[in-house]
C-alpha cells in the first residue's frame, strides 16, 4: 500500500461514534449500579455549623449519605510539594467551605431522581464569611482563607534580569486574561466497583488511565496494580480532566460502603461549577526598545487566581511567564509571578495551558509598542522574529525553541489576506468618516506566536504485536479524547508493515491491558506516543524479518519488505513466481497459546518540548453604534514540525481556533461581589456558534523538529494560543481613530461600546 505519512486519511473512529456506538461512563452496563449526587456548597466562604441528613437517609430509594466525618481518606493528593501543606483540599468539605459548588455530602441512591429528591433535604447551616473574589482582593490578606497559612499566596517566582526603561522607548501595561469554564461536551464523570477479591475496578472519563490510576493509589494507599483504571470513550476534556475531582476520589469509598457499583455524572450546571476554571490572571509589562522598531528587553510579571485551592493555577502563571518573550528575539527579560487563592472553582489546565496566556500578554505589548515608535505593527514582528538561521535558540526566559521558519509564516498570512489591500481599503473608510460604510470601523490584526508542546515530562509507552490471523494490534498508552489517535497510530503502523489499516487494531485506556502511559496532553501524544508506536513497529518489522529469513532459508539482511503488497522475499527475487511470506504466514507460525510470538515494545521520551510556531491575521468590522464585533476573514498559518495526517492538524486548528475566538469575543465566566456564579449555565456563559465565524483560511507549514524521530510537534492549542490576541490586534485596529486604547477579554460588544463612550467623553 502506498505510504500514508502527510496524506489526509479520514478519521477511522467517527462511523463509531457518530452511528451512537461510543461507551461513555453514562451508558456503561453495571448492573446494580447506584446513583451518587452530592450536595453542594451554596456559599462562597463560610464556616459550617451544621449538617442534618438525617430526613434524607429516610427518603425513599437512599441507600447511603455519607459527610466528612465518615471518612478515613484524604486529603487530595498536591500537585505541587512546594504549595502549602495547610491547603490541601479535603474529599469532602468538614468545616468551613471555599466556593460555590465545593462537595459537602455524597446521597448514594437507587436512581438518579432519590438522589435528586434526598438532596433538596440535606439542610446545612453556614456561618458565612466574606468572600474573597478578585485578586486584589486576595493579594491583601485582610481575608485569609487558610487561617493556619497565615496568607492567600500560594507561590511565587522571578528570574531573569532587564531594564526596559533605559531603552529608547518603552510603554507599559496591566492588562486581564478572564476566567474561562473548559465546558467539554461530556463533563466530569467516574464508576467504581469492588471485586470480590479486593480489587477496585474504576471506569473514569480522564486523560490518561495510569496517571489517574496513580491518584487513587495514593489517595487510598493502595498498590496500583490492584486498581483497573479504565479510560472508555471521553466526550472531550481540553486539559481540565487531566487529575480526577474530589467527587470522583470518593467514588470507591462509596462503592466499598455499599458493597453495589457506583455511578456518577453530575448536571451541566453543577460540571461548570464544580470542574475547574481556568486563565483567570493580570498581567503587567514593561517593553523597551529602539525607535526603529527593534525591542530589546521586557519585564513581566503574572497574578494568578488559583481558586479556592492551589491546583495547576499556581504553575500556569509561572508557564505564561517564562513562555512570554514569544517568537522575538529580546536581548533580556525579567519575570515573576505570584498565585492567590480566591473564593472560586479552583484553577485547572485549559487548551494551551499558559501559552495563550503568554501570547495574550507579549502580543498585545508588540501592539503597544508598534504604536509608541509609529510603525506597522506587521512590520515590528518582522523585524524582531528570530530568524532560521538561529535555531536553536534559548529566550531570554531560558525557553529552547527547537526550529522554525516565523518570518515565512508571517508573510504568507500577509499575503493571502492581501495585507496591504485591506490597509487602503480602510485607509479609503477612514478618509470618508465611515459614513459610507454605516458606521462600520475596518480593523486588521496581526499576531505571530509560538507554542511549547510535548513539554508535559514523561515517556509514553507504545507496543505492537502480530495476531495468528496476520493483523497487528497495536498498545498505546495515551489515551485520545477527540484528537483521532486511532487513526494517527494506525497510520504509523501502516507505513511500516505494508498492511491496510483495518487490518491494525488499537488498544488504549485500560490498565490490565496497557503495562504503563502518560497523560495526553500539552499536545505530546504524536510526538511522544507516535514515535513510541513507531519504534515499537520497526522493531517488529526487524524480528519478523528474521522469522521470514528461516523460512525462506535466507540472511535477514537480504529479507526485503514489499510495502505495496505486505510481504517479504529474498532480496533480487519480487516476482509472483518467487518464494514469499505474507504477515499471516508469520502469525500462522508464531503465536501460540502462551501468547504472541511476535511482540515490540518501547518507552520513547525524547530530547525535550518542540516549539511549533503560526502567524494569524483577522480582518474584523466593529459596529460602531452597537459594539458589536464580525469577522469577516481569518486566516491561519500553523506549524506542527512534520505533518502526519492534515486532516487531523486542520481540524485541531479549527476546533482550538472556534475555543480562542470564543473567549476573544464572548466568554467570561463571572461572579458577584459575595462569590455567586453569574454565569453557571449556557444560557448566560456565552457560547461560540457556527453563526459567530468565518469560513477559516487555514494553511500548514512543515519544519520538522529535532527532538523525535519522526520530525513531529504539536498543533491542538494553536488556535487558542493566536486566536484571542489577532481579535484583540483588529478589534483595536479599528478603534484607535475614535480614541480607544485597549480593551480587556471578552470584547463583548457591550465592552466595546462602553469603550467607545469613554473614548468619546476623554
Amino acid at each position: 500500500m502506498p505510504l500514508l505519512l502527510g496524506t489526509a486519511v479520514p478519521r477511522v473512529e467517527d462511523e463509531r461514534f457518530l452511528t451512537g456506538q461510543g461507551t461513555y461512563i453514562a451508558n456503561l452496563d453495571l448492573p446494580g449500579v447506584l446513583t451518587v449526587t452530592y450536595v453542594t456548597s451554596s456559599v462562597a466562604h463560610g464556616l459550617i455549623t451544621g449538617i442534618d441528613v438525617e430526613e434524607a437517609r429516610q427518603a425513599p430509594g437512599v441507600v447511603d449519605v455519607v459527610t466528612a466525618a465518615d471518612l478515613d481518606i484524604g486529603p487530595i493528593p498536591p500537585m505541587n510539594p512546594n504549595y502549602p501543606a495547610s491547603m490541601a483540599r479535603p474529599i469532602l468539605a468538614a468545616d468551613r467551605v471555599r466556593f460555590v459548588g465545593e462537595a459537602i455530602v455524597a446521597i448514594v441512591s437507587e436512581t438518579a431522581a432519590a438522589g435528586a429528591d434526598a438532596a433538596e433535604l440535606v439542610v446545612i447551616d453556614y456561618e458565612p464569611l466574606p468572600a474573597v473574589v478578585t485578586i486584589e482582593a486576595a493579594e491583601t490578606d485582610d481575608v485569609v482563607m487558610f487561617p493556619e497559612a497565615g496568607t492567600n499566596l500560594v507561590l511565587r517566582t522571578e528570574g531573569g534580569d532587564a531594564d526596559p526603561e533605559s531603552c529608547e522607548v518603552s510603554v507599559s501595561s496591566v492588562i486581564i486574561n478572564q476566567r474561562l469554564a473548559p465546558c467539554p461536551l461530556e463533563g466530569r464523570a467516574g464508576a467504581s466497583v469492588w471485586g470480590d477479591d479486593g480489587r477496585l475496578t474504576h471506569w473514569s472519563s480522564c486523560q490518561g488511565a495510569h496517571p489517574v490510576r496513580a491518584v487513587f493509589a495514593q489517595t487510598y494507599g493502595m498498590p496500583v496494580d490492584q486498581i483497573r483504571l479504565i479510560a472508555p470513550d471521553v466526550g472531550g476534556s481540553f486539559g481540565s480532566k487531566a487529575r480526577p475531582t474530589a467527587e470522583e476520589l470518593l467514588l470507591p469509598f462509596l462503592a466499598r460502603r455499599a458493597g453495589r457499583p457506583v455511578r456518577w455524572v453530575p448536571s451541566r450546571s453543577t460540571d461548570m461549577t464544580g470542574l475547574g476554571h481556568s486563565r483567570g490572571q493580570r498581567q503587567r509589562f514593561t517593553i523597551g526598545g529602539d525607535r526603529d522598531g527593534t525591542m530589546r528587553a521586557m519585564r513581566v510579571h503574572v497574578d494568578g487566581d488559583a481558586g479556592a485551592y492551589p491546583a495547576l493555577g499556581p504553575m500556569l502563571a509561572a508557564n505564561a511567564a517564562t513562555m512570554s518573550a514569544g517568537p522575538y528575539r529580546f536581548e533580556s527579560m525579567a519575570w515573576s509571578t505570584a498565585a492567590f487563592i480566591t473564593n472560586s472553582t479552583p484553577t485547572v489546565a485549559y487548551r494551551g495551558a499558559g501559552r495563550p496566556e503568554a501570547a495574550a500578554l507579549v502580543e498585545r505589548a508588540v501592539d503597544l509598542f508598534a504604536a509608541a515608535v509609529g510603525l506597522d505593527p506587521a512590520e515590528v514582528r518582522r523585524r524582531n522574529l528570530v530568524r532560521p538561521d538561529q535555531f536553536p535558540w534559548t529566550t531570554a526566559t531560558g525557553v529552547v525553541y527547537d526550529s522554525g521558519r516565523y518570518e515565512e509564516a508571517l508573510q504568507r498570512a500577509l499575503d493571502e489576506v492581501d495585507y496591504e489591500g485591506v490597509r487602503k481599503e480602510q485607509a479609503r473608510r477612514r478618509d470618508n468618516g465611515n459614513g459610507d460604510d454605516g458606521g462600520r470601523a475596518l480593523g486588521i490584526g496581526v499576531t505571530t506566536f509560538i507554542d511549547r508542546t510535548a513539554g508535559v515530562p514523561g515517556s509514553e509507552y507504545g507496543a505492537v504485536e502480530l495476531r495468528a490471523d496476520g493483523s497487528v494490534l497495536v498498545r498505546t498508552g495515551s489515551s485520545p479524547y477527540g484528537q483521532g489517535h486511532h487513526t494517527a497510530w494506525k497510520m504509523l503502523v501502516a507505513d511500516r508493515t505494508g498492511l491496510p489499516l483495518d487490518r491494525i487494531e488499537v488498544i488504549h485506556g485500560d490498565t490490565d491491558q496497557v503495562p504503563r502511559g502518560g497523560i495526553t496532553g500539552g499536545s505530546r501524544s504524536a510526538q511522544k506516543a507516535g514515535s513510541a508506536v513507531a519504534e515499537a513497529t520497526d522493531l517488529l518489522v526487524v524480528e519478523a524479518k528474521r522469522q521470514a529469513a528461516n523460512l525462506l532459508e535466507a540472511s535477514p539482511d537480504d529479507i526485503v519488505l514489499d510495502m505495496a503488497e505486505g510481504r517479504f522475499h529474498v532480496a533480487g527475487s519480487p516476482g509472483a513466481g518467487a518464494p514469499q511470506v505474507t504477515w499471516s504466514d508469520l502469525g500462522e507460525r508464531t503465536v501460540t497459546a502462551d501468547g504472541p510470538g511476535l511482540k515490540c515494545e518501547t518507552d520513547f521520551d525524547g530530547l525535550g518540548p518542540t516549539v511549533p510556531f503560526g502567524a494569524y491575521v483577522a480582518v474584523v468590522e466593529v459596529d460602531t453604534e452597537t459594539g458589536a464585533v464580525e469577522i469577516t476573514r481569518m486566516v491561519t498559518v500553523d506549524d506542527a514540525g512534520t505533518i502526519l495526517n492534515p486532516l487531523l492538524a486542520m481540524g485541531q486548528v479549527h476546533g482550538g481556533l472556534a475555543q480562542g475566538i470564543g473567549q476573544g469575543l464572548f466568554e467570561e465566566w463571572r461572579f458577584d461581589d459575595d462569590g455567586n456564579p453569574l454565569t453557571a449555565n449556557f444560557s448566560d456563559y456565552a457560547f461560540i456558534s457556527a453563526a459567530d465565524l468565518p469560513s477559516f483560511e487555514s494553511y500548514l507549514v512543515e519544519t520538522p523538529s529535532p527532538n523525535n524521530p519522526l520530525g513531529f510537534k504539536g498543533i491542538a492549542e494553536s488556535g487558542t494560543i493566536g486566536g484571542p490576541p489577532v481579535l484583540q490586534s483588529a478589534v483595536l485596529d479599528a478603534l484607535a481613530p475614535l480614541g480607544v486604547r485597549h480593551i480587556d477579554f471578552p470584547l463583548t460588544p457591550e465592552r466595546v461600546w462602553e469603550a467607545i463612550q469613554e473614548a468619546r467623553r476623554s
